[in-house]
């Protein structure tokens, strides 16, 4: 049951992925168009470089004052809050299992 419910987590975490690939990008597009000068922080290619990927986590989104951006970056951060709980409680579970077998 616990190897159940970890793979379980891991579907969820790919779920997060799939609305992370969706809004994230529509996120950026919205960045690069209305604000560059928050794109200056980021280097080129700026889907899973890291300072991008933490500035969405901390939700620097909120200093630019624009709703648009909040409408396209909260899911984005929510998607990502998902895939990396879905990870975390995926390997917990996966290790206990396995301890359990």
């Amino acid at each position: 049951m616990i190897l159940f419910l970890a793979l379980t987590a891991f579907a969820i975490a790919i779920a997060g992925a799939t609305a992370f690939v969706i809004f994230w990008p529509l996120t950026l597009v919205h960045l690069r168009d209305r604000h560059p000068q928050l794109v200056a922080q980021f280097s080129p290619g700026a889907f899973l470089n890291p300072v991008a990927l933490w500035w969405l986590l901390r939700g620097g989104y909120r200093s630019a004052a624009d709703r648009s951006l909040s409408g396209l970056a909260t899911p984005s951060r929510i998607s990502l809050l998902v895939i990396l709980g879905g990870i975390a409680m995926g390997g917990v579970l996966w290790i206990i299992g396995k301890g359990l077998a």
